[in-house]
């Protein structure tokens, strides 16, 4: 067999139905900041409190669902969850855009957090079914990508949608792809390699052969609470929970800081244009920030200045003040990008560290826990804009949250201090 024939087939075939099913889960939970910027509070009487809580409570379902669903997809089926969490995450988007009342909303807010808690672990798993220790950074990172694409493509999407037809119709359109995409997803995945027809038996069996061989040079750990008890898992949840109180603080309210700050006749048209800009800068950092990182073999090196930039940039935009809205705009362009590029190095770290059994389990608890972050930065953020009337207050809270992460990220221990591997089940490309 031809490993490199083999290699290309997993790429083409699997690669993009892992991106566009996390690109449609990223649109219908994103895609509320632009309807807290065109209208949604002054339409449903929301206050400024309630719209940072209502903006957040995704989150909350999120946190509570993580490892929950890790352990469903790692034990029974990934492709039945997702086809599933599809569904439900697109019915609920659309519901959104009929909704009349706040409870109705806040209900609504929280079932779709639940809905696509599963994803993001389900996604790593499948992964880690499919490719080799040697690809499987790389393959995350393509996951990931789907994050600050489809918030660059949203941005100016919801834009138009918006200015043509309403914040309603704009969530009523978005949720109905992922509902279509649940019937393709459907028919074109499979769990494991030996369920696939479009590999030979050998291609097949050498697959999981190295599959298999790579699991027996990592260190044994007996169980989740194993794991889950270890320092560098600790700090890491730790590490992502601040990480994630800057990233979702941004991604929730920069339409409308933009909209407070920019020319009192901007249109959402305009600030969808300018909040693309960052997740465009961010995708093209993501892309070289992994390579570099699988080149070297240095995670942590990738990840704690590339933080650092990005607190530095929302101290630097605090600093210029709102009266200097391009310097302030250029440094928010920055810390964006900075904030999204070291995901790739990060999601490489614990499989390196961790066995298969709990890795899955392990990603999740992570995971989970920067779900909370992403609920109490959103909340807070939306609150200290409300409260202050400026996003001031807001860039000193997100930038000290990154010098956090970057502390945290300095004192976990490097792969390199674990059992070392051997050589044929620890390659990397």
């Amino acid at each position: 067999m031809n490993s490199s024939t083999n290699a290309r087939k997993r790429w083409w075939y699997i690669m993009p139905i892992v991106f566009i099913t996390y690109s449609l889960a990223y649109l219908d939970r994103a895609n509320f900041s632009f309807a807290s910027a065109a209208g949604i509070n002054e339409d449903l009487g929301i206050t400024k409190g309630i719209s940072s809580l209502l903006g957040a409570l995704f989150f909350l379902g999120y946190f509570f669902f993580q490892i929950p669903g890790a352990l469903y997809a790692e034990k029974r089926s990934v492709k039945k969850l997702i086809f599933i969490c599809l569904i439900l995450w697109g019915g609920c988007a659309s519901l959104t855009g009929v909704i009349s009342n706040i409870p109705a909303l806040a209900a609504i807010r929280f079932i779709l957090g639940v809905v696509e808690a599963a994803v993001m672990p389900a996604m790593l798993i499948y992964i880690s079914n499919w490719f080799t220790q040697s690809e499987r950074s790389r393959a995350n990172t393509f996951l990931i990508l789907g994050n600050p694409v489809t918030v660059l493509w949203m941005s100016v999407v919801s834009g138009y949608l918006i200015q043509s037809f309403g914040w309603r119709e704009m969530f009523i359109l978005e949720g109905i792809p992922a509902v279509i995409w649940a019937c393709c997803w459907w028919v074109l995945v499979k769990d494991k390699p030996a369920q696939a027809r479009w590999l030979s038996a050998d291609e097949k069996q050498a697959l999981q052969d190295k599959l298999d061989r790579e699991q027996m040079g990592i260190q044994a750990v007996r169980n989740y609470g194993e794991a889950f008890r270890s320092r560098n898992v600790i700090l890491l949840c730790l590490q992502y929970f601040a990480w994630s109180i800057g990233v979702y603080g941004f991604v929730l309210w920069l339409p409308s800081i933009i909209r407070s700050a920019g020319a009192a006749d901007m249109g959402m048209v305009e600030v969808g244009w300018l909040s693309a800009v960052p997740y465009l800068a961010a995708t093209v950092a993501m892309i070289v920030v992994s390579w570099a990182s699988d080149k070297l073999q240095r995670r942590r090196l990738f990840v704690w200045p590339l933080l650092l930039v990005g607190g530095l940039a929302f101290i630097g935009s605090w600093a210029v003040g709102a009266n200097h809205f391009w310097s302030s705009y250029t440094l928010l362009v920055i810390a964006g990008a900075a904030m999204y590029a070291p995901y790739g190095p990060f999601f490489a770290i614990i499989p390196e560290m961790l066995p298969r059994n709990v890795a899955g389990g392990a990603m999740a608890l992570i995971n989970s826990m920067g779900a909370l972050g992403s609920f109490f930065g959103s909340w807070f953020v939306g609150y200290l804009n409300g409260l202050t009337g400026s996003p001031a207050a807001s860039y000193i809270f997100m930038g000290a949250a990154l010098f956090v992460a970057v502390w945290l990220t300095l004192i976990v221990r490097p792969a390199a201090s674990q059992k070392p591997v051997p050589p044929k089940a620890h390659s990397h490309a």
